[in-house]
């Protein structure tokens, strides 16, 4: 499964990209909403996880964009912020997210999330 990063902090992008090693995932980190798109165009993945506060163009319009490209209506969307509130929930929502994970994102939902998209797949 090919997993897309898009996080500003090293830290953060690191831990999530151990994590998805263990899950035997091929995955590749973007440090800019920018940088993020042209890697999804590049090589369209299976599942993102966005950061909202992103230097440059924030998670909301990254999610929106890659909701424009046809194979962006096939991708998992997980945010990954420091914005925990209903208000912020919804606005993931609204751009384009299927998932929201308040930081620092619990390994086991992680987990439970490539197994449900792993099943979803070969349905």
């Amino acid at each position: 499964m090919r997993v897309l990063v898009i996080e500003d902090n090293a830290d953060t992008a690191e831990s999530l990209q151990l994590l998805l090693d263990q899950l035997g995932c091929e995955s590749v980190v973007a440090t800019d909403g920018a940088s993020g798109i042209a890697a999804a165009l590049d090589s369209p993945p299976d599942v993102v996880f966005c950061d909202i506060g992103l230097p440059g163009l924030d998670g909301y319009a990254v999610a929106r964009r890659i909701r424009a490209e046809d194979w962006g209506r096939r991708v998992t969307l997980v945010a990954v912020t420091g914005y925990g509130r209903e208000e912020d929930r919804r606005r993931a929502e609204l751009a384009g997210f299927d998932m929201h994970f308040v930081k620092p994102a619990d390994p086991q939902a992680i987990t439970r999330l490539f197994k449900d998209v792993r099943l979803a797949a070969q349905a």
